[in-house]
């Protein structure tokens, strides 16, 4: 296998199949013999990027979490400040095809973490609370714009999203049906629509 020229594309290109092995195979079993061949290059490269398996898998934390955040701050959801946002989320993993088969990226890497000693969990913990906060802020700002009731609580209820597409995800996987992964989600938004002030799209004067 040839090796990229860029350096910061190397680097991409090592992340890559270090995100897939740990996906498969697990934290522990991915080691330094395996990852060279998956990815074609030699031990002094790999160590001039990743010097130790704890650098590596922070990065691989941070590309990961990149790519889902990234997604969730696309235009494509403007924001999350409308219930029809929360709806249009909703329904992209659902009528999208068969999204569970590959699970959440994110959410395997979690649930391999936390099975090892190594000293990263903090920097899990802030990823999905960046999620999390993508959710909470939208909801905020639905609160400041009088589209739903100010008893609605967006730290709560950016809990429930986030823990309905992981907990649905999950299930969905395991039953090879997208029905959990659906019924988990639009029970979510259900629940957000319950404090809804006006439908979407109404005036903000």
């Amino acid at each position: 296998m040839l090796t990229p020229p860029c350096s910061l594309t190397r680097r991409t290109h090592i992340l890559r199949h270090a995100a897939e092995l740990i996906y498969v195979n697990g934290v522990h079993a991915t080691n330094n013999e395996l990852l060279r061949s998956a990815a074609g290059i030699s031990g002094s490269q790999l160590t001039h990027y990743f010097p130790n398996k704890e650098s590596l898998v922070l990065a691989v934390i941070e590309w990961q979490a990149d790519s889902v955040l990234g997604f969730h701050r696309s235009e494509r959801f403007a924001g999350f400040d409308s219930v029809d946002a929360f709806q249009d989320w909703a329904d992209f993993y659902i009528l999208s095809g068969r999204p569970f088969e590959d699970g959440c990226s994110l959410g395997a890497l979690a649930s391999e973490i936390v099975k090892t000693d190594l000293d990263i969990h903090d920097q899990l913990a802030r990823a999905f609370e960046q999620w999390r906060d993508i959710f909470r802020e939208g909801l905020e700002r639905m609160k400041r714009l009088g589209r739903i009731d100010a008893s609605a609580d967006p730290v709560r209820l950016a809990h429930m999203f986030v823990a309905a597409y992981q907990g649905g995800m999950l299930l969905a996987q395991i039953a090879r049906d997208i029905t959990p992964l659906r019924d988990s989600l639009y029970a979510a938004v259900d629940h957000l629509r319950t404090f809804a002030l006006a439908p979407d799209g109404a005036s903000d004067s």
